[in-house]
């Protein structure tokens, strides 16, 4: 299975840059269906980075975030070619990881 999760991360003068987007439907338990029926909450509780197995960046999310959320910053001390390993967990028990290299 393909990740949900795409990341680029840049190393330059110290200083690591970070975009991912990462593939969710974010349902909030708000919005309604076709049917007029609630669609059930589905959304990511917690994402996180860790680099050198250090988390460099923790979002504990609930149901306002949008879909498909985007997710920008950064952190000091990478290099490049080092590993950024990043996670989610949602509501319902899903979860996704994948591994991106610096550049």
């Amino acid at each position: 299975m393909a990740s949900s999760i795409r990341v680029r991360a840049t190393a330059n003068g110290g200083i690591t840059e970070v975009q991912a987007l990462i593939q969710h439907p974010m349902d909030s338990g708000l919005v309604k269906d076709a049917k007029g029926e609630l669609i059930p909450p589905h959304f990511i509780q917690e994402l996180k980075f860790a680099w050198n197995g250090k988390d460099v960046f923790v979002a504990d999310w609930g149901a306002a975030v949008s879909k498909d959320p985007y997710v920008k910053f950064s952190f000091k001390g990478a290099k490049k070619g080092d590993d950024l390993k990043i996670s989610w967990t949602d509501n319902k028990g899903g979860s996704d990881e994948t591994t991106a290299k610096i550049a």
